[in-house]
């Protein structure tokens, strides 16, 4: 068999649609607690969540992520496997033999895999996350204006205080950077669905408004990828006994599980900022960047604010790639015929 494998992006596709149909309540609760407002912790955004948008909140936006992760995992899964082959068989110099995996394989296919996610990933990520994130209700958070603009009202003669009073709104407008829609229509939601998300920001940020952020996922995917493909092979390897040629199902549901847990554990800090700026847009514009939104983040809520979201990040991310790995190897050998398919 050559070592490119087309059945890999197939298999890959299937598993994605699993973890994006297990991990997708927990995505929104994660990304509520890291860029939106008025959540305590994971316990409390959860309740907050049900109460004003009862279960179906929780699913919001996932029909554009379970069409699109779907492809985006193909790829990602994909690329990783046929490009580990291809590393492994050059090493050997065996084309038709099925050489051992190296540590230095796998670390380059991972990061090949995480360069390639960027590009396919990002503005699926950002509509994802602009859809999650418009029902958070707009809130001047500690009303930053507000003991300015009373000290100046101190300030100014009884006779001037109607005009100051009336000038009010577009110094504070002007202040936070308002979107013009976001002061007419506050209360409403700012898309209607991913086709009408895609098209306001292509319009109003133009076709690179679709990878804000994309930065920050770079940084974020490429060691996330290392953590996530390698500690899997690894793990699975341990765990199979050397009589048997593939792992069980067990083992890839515990080994995928642990795999994806470590992976967005460590990609949390990175994943707030990439979270903070893509949801940066849905009615303020605060951020001209990575470092921008870092050193903001850090300013305002310190260094806890990285980690916002561990938890529940930790946490999805077990059963979320547990879904992915075996749906990707049970499908593997189903459509290989036999249970021959080799862990990714």
């Amino acid at each position: 068999m050559g070592s490119f494998q087309l059945e890999d992006f197939v298999a890959g596709w299937i598993g994605g649609a699993a973890s994006v149909i297990i991990g997708y309540p927990l995505d929104t609760v994660k990304t509520r607690l890291q860029a939106g407002v008025g959540y305590g912790n994971t316990f409390s955004c959860i309740r907050t969540v049900y109460r004003k948008e009862s279960v179906f909140g929780f699913f919001k936006g996932m029909s554009f992520p379970l069409a699109s992760v779907t492809v985006y995992n193909s790829v990602v899964f994909g690329v990783f496997s046929n490009t580990q082959r291809l590393l492994s068989q050059n090493h050997s110099r065996e084309p038709e033999a099925s050489p051992p995996r190296t540590l230095s394989s796998l670390l380059l296919a991972s990061m090949v895999a995480g360069v390639v996610s960027v590009g396919l990933g990002t503005p699926v990520d950002l509509i994802k996350i602009r859809l999650q994130m418009q029902a958070q209700p707009f809130r001047q958070s500690k009303r930053p204006g507000r003991g300015l603009h009373q000290r100046m009202a101190s300030l100014l003669p009884r006779g001037s205080l109607v005009i100051f009073v009336i000038s009010l709104p577009s110094v504070f407008a002007a202040n936070l950077s308002l979107k013009p829609r976001a002061v007419a229509h506050r209360e409403q939601p700012a898309y209607r669905g991913p086709v009408h998300c895609i098209a306001t920001i292509v319009r109003t940020e133009g076709p690179a408004g679709l990878y804000r952020g994309a930065s920050a996922m770079l940084l974020r995917d490429v060691p996330g990828y290392c953590l996530y493909f390698i500690p899997y092979v690894f793990l699975t390897d341990w765990i199979t006994p050397e009589a048997c040629a593939d792992p069980s199902p067990c083992a890839v549901l515990l080994a995928g599980g642990m795999a994806g847990a470590i992976s967005w554990g460590t990609a949390t800090p990175m994943d707030v900022v990439k979270s903070r700026l893509q949801a940066d847009g849905v009615y303020l514009n605060k951020y001209k960047g990575v470092l921008d939104c870092i050193s903001q983040s850090y300013q305002k809520h310190g260094l806890k604010v990285f980690f916002r979201g561990i938890t529940v990040n930790t946490v999805r991310g077990f059963p979320m790639s547990a879904a992915m790995f075996l749906g990707y190897e049970l499908s593997l050998r189903a459509i290989r015929g036999d249970c021959a398919a080799t862990s990714p």
